[in-house]
């Protein structure tokens, strides 16, 4: 059974970059759509960006408009992860970000739908703050 991990988060000031990472384990990310969603406090959660799996078949990559430019999702083959290279942060991406892996749903309806297939898996989130 696919398993994911956050990690990467923490405090960086404005204009500061992060890099977030999505290891799975259990099975390979290659045949999976990938996505981030982020929730800040007191909002709904949000999806940020959603990849493709490696067939391709399932979309184009996706991006939500206030992120454009600044972030870039990628994947690690070798290391079975997905990343989200986050930069000139703003406060307003503060959240608590959350990555998502479906093998049945394409992107970018993962990312802005949020709703995942029974076989779609969650991991349990990393913290991003930006505040000076």
């Amino acid at each position: 059974q696919l398993q994911l991990v956050e990690s990467g988060g923490g405090l960086v000031q404005p204009g500061g970059s992060l890099k977030l990472s999505c290891a799975a384990s259990g099975w390979s990310l290659d045949y999976y759509v990938v996505g981030w969603f982020r929730q800040a406090p007191g909002k709904e959660r949000e999806g940020v960006s959603c990849l493709p799996s490696m067939s391709g078949e399932e979309g184009t990559t996706y991006y939500t408009d206030s992120v454009k430019g600044r972030f870039t999702i990628s994947r690690d083959n070798a290391k079975n992860t997905v990343h989200l290279q986050m930069d000139s942060l703003k406060p307003e991406d503060t959240g608590i970000y959350y990555c998502a892996a479906d093998f049945l749903t394409g992107c970018p309806t993962l990312a802005t739908t949020g709703i995942l297939s029974d076989q779609g898996t969650w991991g349990q989130g990393t913290q991003v703050s930006v505040s000076s």
